[in-house]
């Protein structure tokens, strides 16, 4: 599977936020999207999934169109983590369990149950299965949405910013999860962070966002001092620390 982006416009009301953004993913790739505030990123992540609809631009998954699947299937090809979902008064496990929807037909599988229980484990929430969303902490409630998603088995997995409200331990923890699943080869995974270091150490490609669009995409050979400065528009150096690049503000 490949996916690929092309030409995709968007507007809100009197402000033009992507203009002619393009670019191609493959299957199992960790690609990074990164950039200041206000230049599309989590736009982009929306028309990708269908819940902006573009006034240019088409998105494809090997031949099928994306904007022409209906909700289930759709649901069954992508998987979404938004940010700032509130919490509500339900177990961690039936939130997550509701990521295996659009699978269940008539009711809830031993396989669904092993599905979710697998998930639970590998993002080091077991322990909270029987507890309600509104008991937890707001990082706690990130690694649930995320975990909800792993559940659904998507082949595609756009993230918005899924690190936002966690600890330095458990941005790893959960980056070391999605690395993980992404290295099984099950799922290609679209990821919009603000951390460039943490990116540089997961990401496999990375999309540059300035202004309207994408100024830069690529592997590594794109994150210079040159692509840095003029996209966060902040003196850079980029230093090597066992074998892991690192940005450094001049």
């Amino acid at each position: 599977m490949i996916l690929q982006v092309n030409g995709i416009h968007f507007s809100y009301p009197g402000n033009e936020v992507l203009y002619n953004a393009e670019f191609s993913a493959k299957k199992g790739e960790f690609v990074a999207i990164l950039g200041p505030n206000g230049t599309g990123k989590t736009t982009l992540l929306k028309c990708i999934n269908k819940i902006l609809k573009p006034s240019l631009g088409t998105v494809y998954m090997g031949p099928i169109n994306i904007h022409q699947l209906k909700g289930n299937e759709l649901a069954k090809k992508i998987g979404y983590v938004e940010q700032n979902r509130s919490s509500s008064r339900t177990t961690v496990f039936n939130a997550v369990l509701l990521g295996r929807k659009p699978h269940i037909k008539w009711d809830v599988s031993p396989e669904d149950i092993e599905i979710v229980g697998n998930v639970l484990h590998s993002m080091n929430i077991s322990k909270f299965a029987m507890r309600y969303l509104d008991e937890l902490s707001g990082g706690e409630v990130q690694k649930v949405i995320i975990a909800r998603s792993l559940a659904q088995k998507p082949e595609l997995l756009l993230m918005d910013e899924p690190t936002n409200h966690l600890d330095l331990k458990n941005q790893v923890e959960v980056m070391e999860t999605i690395r993980e699943i992404i290295d099984e080869g099950e799922v290609t995974t679209i990821v919009t962070m603000h951390d460039i270091n943490l990116a540089l150490r997961y990401a496999d490609r990375f999309i540059l966002m300035k202004g309207k669009g994408i100024y830069a995409a690529g592997g590594k050979e794109v994150i210079t001092t040159e692509n840095i400065e003029a996209v966060y528009s902040v003196p850079v150096t980029i230093i090597d620390h066992e074998k892991q690049q690192i940005v450094v503000p001049a």
